[in-house]
């Protein structure tokens, strides 16, 4: 059984930092891209960043230059760095991945349970 499981959320004052880390973990044969998405009450959930297993990122116009998504292949393990936070980002964060379980399964995302990230003076 695959479990995402995301830590390092809190609270951090604006103009802070803070780094996310999701770990993937149980049966896994080969993860694909990975991702970040967040969520705030009565909104839709929406993309932070991506990264692909060969390393292309694809980040959220609201994010570029202030978060920068990476990955240990041999952990599989994902990061989000994120500096210069301001209160709009504010929202529990998911982390999301793409694996397979076995060579003969075709893959499906995967998501963690979430961290709250509260930006606040």
């Amino acid at each position: 059984q695959v479990q995402l499981v995301e830590s390092g959320g809190g609270l951090v004052q604006p103009g802070g930092s803070l780094r996310l880390s999701c770990v993937a973990s149980g049966s896994i044969f080969s993860i694909n891209a990975m991702g970040w998405y967040r969520q705030v009450p009565g909104k839709q959930r929406e993309l932070v960043a991506t990264i692909t297993a060969g390393g292309s990122t694809n980040y959220a116009d609201s994010v570029k230059g202030r978060f920068t998504i990476s990955r240990d292949n041999p952990k599989n393990t994902t990061y989000l760095q994120m500096n210069r936070l301001k209160p709009e980002d504010t929202a529990v964060y998911y982390c999301k991945s793409f694996l397979s379980e076995s060579s003969n399964s075709d893959g499906m995302d995967y998501w963690g349970k979430g961290t709250l990230v509260t930006v606040s003076s």
